[in-house]
């Protein structure tokens, strides 16, 4: 293995691109470029200030590329050159004592691929030296030979200085044997002011850990996106169109798989859209008990054994669903050789003490069990299991996103999941959902109440999306599906066109709008202006503002991006006809 100040060269170059035989013209360079851009991006949403810098480091021609925030890190020129670096020139800033120590961890990393991470000193352009930590991953080609190398900077100075000053505090308290109490007090408070900081220095860590987590996935599916239209652009000019579709369902799985993490993290981060509703537990699992089965297979005996009289919940049932399938394949992993999977239901009281978690009301909850007689689980790793990008499973076998989706509906939802486990006898995960105190309805929800005869003739819908791109594409899909779409691009719009006297049978709206008025806000002032007005309020994201009123009212419906243009299409015209 060559060292990585000297990296082997390619075989052959493209003169031309100066890029290794085997990359499309500009594929390289405009993959690096994107790669930059969206763990930018990426950063500003999630890091909170712990990211200072990102890399993309192409390993068998040396190339490194780098965001501005790495260059300002390093010392570098923000507005000079970030791309086609050599990694001598990256690292001529590291501290000369911290740089052999810098240059083994590279190779020992490169040597054995996967995560990297290592602390050291930095030089800025003031000429001080202040300490970072990087993070990052080294990837392997099909013939399992180095290829790239991404990560990010955190700044650890901070935490450095923190533990310092822990260290000098608790010194301080050992040497007050004899001293009066105040003194003592004082160092005690002073010790844990220290310990707080500590704990949050390392709460940012851990959003570095998301960050990187995030970089890595996403930018894996947007290549998949982007590689997949390019080459359909390709094929295009070439007249090959019968190869088409293989690279538009690339790029749909991508899209797919990339809203289903998306959907996870809002989940894991109680952001995520929710509707609940009186639910019945016992009929929704017994709803599903055949899929369960099916899922984990046939070597695992399911028992479902509920409590007589079992409460109702108020939860979103289908977010329900989600995390029960969630927990019984969890429960199939950990029974490779078969089993039993036993999920129970019951009634109980929760006091205020230490079975409540912050933030939990003590009241009248529904426990829901999922219980495994599989492998069980350490206390060091059940301490971790609700982790973002946690998992013990095999690389490319799990995304670590699972139980922190569970946890995160369930928090949302107003309850909290424990975890009893044992190595060797199996785990239980119990839900703790909020009871609902009135009766359920047996229907399925509020809008199969609504009894209108099927419209005939031509259906109006307003649209209301401040997103240029996305209003277009939505628009153009209901005109395809053979509505009248009026458009408008924020509630001030969306409101002149409910007081014109333009004809609507629907109106279709984001819930996040500009201008002073969202979409909850512009659907009730429609219902104002033309009473019994339906709203099909889209949104990618947990704004409360659409359940001002703590739920939907009659004749109002909730998607959430993103969605199939012929889903929008068909609860559309469900909608106008009452269905």
């Amino acid at each position: 293995m060559s060292s990585p100040l000297t990296p082997t060269a390619p075989a052959s170059q493209n003169i031309q691109t100066g890029q290794p035989d085997g990359y499309p013209n500009g594929y390289l360079d405009g993959y690096l470029d994107g790669i930059g851009s969206d763990a930018e991006r990426v950063q500003l949403a999630l890091a909170a200030g712990a990211i200072i810098g990102t890399w993309f480091w192409h390993l068998p021609s040396d190339c490194f590329t780098i965001d501005e925030q790495f260059a300002v890190s390093f010392g570098m020129p923000p507005q000079g050159p970030r791309h086609g670096l050599p990694l001598q020139q990256v690292i001529e800033t590291v501290h000369p004592d911290d740089r052999p120590g810098l240059i083994e961890a590279i190779n020992a990393a490169i040597a054995r691929g996967g995560a990297y991470a290592y602390q050291y000193r930095v030089r800025r352009a003031d000429g001080h030296y202040h300490w970072i930590e990087a993070n990052g991953r080294v990837e392997l080609d099909e013939h399992g030979k180095p290829w790239r190398f991404p990560g990010v900077l955190l700044d650890i100075g901070h935490r450095r200085a923190i533990e310092a000053e822990r260290d000098r505090a608790t010194a301080m308290l050992r040497a007050l044997t004899d001293s009066l109490e105040q003194r003592v007090s004082e160092a005690i408070a002073e010790r844990e002011q220290v310990e707080a900081d500590l704990r949050q220095a390392q709460k940012m860590e851990a959003v570095g850990q998301l960050t990187g987590g995030l970089a890595h996935d996403f930018n894996n599916l947007l290549a998949g996106i982007s590689g997949s239209l390019e080459l359909l652009r390709i094929r295009l000019r070439q007249g090959r169109v019968d190869e088409l579709p293989r690279y538009i369902d690339t790029a749909q799985d991508a899209t797919r798989r990339a809203a289903s993490l998306t959907h996870r993290l809002l989940a894991f981060s109680r952001r995520q859209t929710l509707d609940p509703k009186p639910t019945d537990v016992n009929r929704l699992v017994q709803g599903l008990e055949e899929l369960i089965n099916r899922s984990v297979g046939p070597q695992i005996e399911v028992a479902y054994q509920p409590e007589a009289g079992l409460w109702p919940a108020l939860v979103d049932p289908n977010q329900l669903e989600t995390a029960l399938l969630n927990l019984c394949i969890n429960a199939r992993d950990a029974m490779p050789g078969g089993g039993t999977l036993r999920i129970t239901g019951s009634n109980l009281s929760l006091e205020a003490g230490p079975a409540l978690d912050i933030g939990v009301a003590p009241g009248h909850y529904l426990a829901l069990s999922v219980a495994d007689t599989g492998t069980g689980m350490p206390p060091e790793v059940v301490c971790r299991a609700f982790d973002p990008f946690y998992t013990t499973k095999p690389m490319g076998q799990g995304t670590g996103l699972g139980l922190s989706m569970v946890y995160g509906f369930v928090r949302q939802s107003g309850g909290q999941v424990r975890i009893q486990s044992q190595v060797g006898q199996g785990t239980t995960m119990t839900l703790y959902l909020p009871r609902h105190a009135g009766a359920v309805d047996a229907g399925t929800g509020a809008l199969c109440s609504l009894a209108a005869p099927p419209i005939e003739g031509l259906c109006r819908v307003l649209l209301v999306d401040d997103e240029p791109a996305v209003r277009a594409v939505l628009a153009e899909s209901l005109a395809d599906a053979g509505f009248s779409v009026a458009q408008a691009g924020d509630g001030a719009a969306g409101l002149a066109v409910l007081q014109s006297p333009l004809p609507l049978d629907l109106l279709i709206t984001d819930v996040g709008l500009p201008g002073g008025m969202n979409g909850r806000q512009l659907a009730d002032a429609g219902r104002v202006l033309r009473p019994g007005l339906r709203t099909l309020f889209i949104t990618g994201y947990a704004e409360q503002a659409v359940m001002a009123a703590g739920g939907l009212e009659e004749g109002m419906a909730l998607m959430t991006k993103p969605f199939e243009l012929h889903q929008l299409a068909e609860r559309a015209r469900q909608m106008v006809e009452g269905l």
